[in-house]
C-alpha cells in the first residue's frame, strides 16, 4: 500500500466513523422527543396511542377531582377544546385550578383520558410556560390581564 492510499484509507475510515456517530445521535434523539400541544390543535390532529406528548394550558375551573390514592383528574383547557388528564402521583405545591400547566405523558389505545407522568405547574402568579402562553395568544385567549414572562 502506498502512502497515498493510507492516508485515503484513514481519511475514509474517519468520515464512515463520523457518519455513524451522528446517524446514532439523530436515532436517539428522535425518541426522546415530546411534540408539544394545547388541547385545540389535538381537535384538529391525530395523535397515534402511545405517542409520547407534552400538553399545556390551563386548568379549568371545577374539573379537578382526587381520586383513590394519589390518583389526580382534572381537566386542561384553551377555552377552545378541552383534555381530560389523569395523573398518579404527588403534584406540585402550585397546582391550582385556573392555573397554567404543563404534563407529560400520552394516550392509551381506545382511551380518550391523557395518561400524565410528569405535571409542572407555574412558579409564581405572572409566569406562565413560554409555549403554553404562545399558543393560548395566538387562539385569542387573554390571559387575565397579567403580563408572561418569557
Amino acid at each position: 500500500m502506498t502512502r497515498k492510499q493510507k492516508r485515503l484509507a484513514v481519511i475514509g475510515g474517519g468520515v464512515g466513523f463520523l457518519v455513524a456517530a451522528v446517524l446514532l445521535v439523530m436515532f436517539a434523539f428522535s425518541q426522546s422527543i415530546a411534540y408539544f400541544y394545547v388541547p385545540g390543535d389535538l381537535q384538529k390532529t391525530e395523535v397515534p396511542p402511545g405517542t409520547r406528548i407534552r400538553l399545556g394550558g390551563l386548568v379549568e375551573t371545577g374539573s379537578v377531582e382526587r381520586g383513590s390514592g394519589s390518583t389526580v383528574t382534572f381537566v386542561v383547557t384553551d377555552t377552545i377544546g378541552t383534555v381530560p388528564v389523569t395523573y398518579t402521583g404527588i403534584l406540585p405545591d402550585l397546582f391550582r385550578e385556573g392555573q397554567g400547566v404543563v404534563a407529560e405523558g400520552a394516550f392509551t389505545a381506545g382511551n380518550p383520558v391523557f395518561v400524565a407522568d410528569t405535571v409542572l405547574a407555574k412558579h409564581d402568579e405572572t409566569y406562565m410556560p413560554k409555549d403554553v402562553a404562545d399558543r393560548l395568544e395566538a387562539q385569542g385567549v387573554t390571559l387575565g390581564g397579567k403580563e408572561t414572562i418569557r
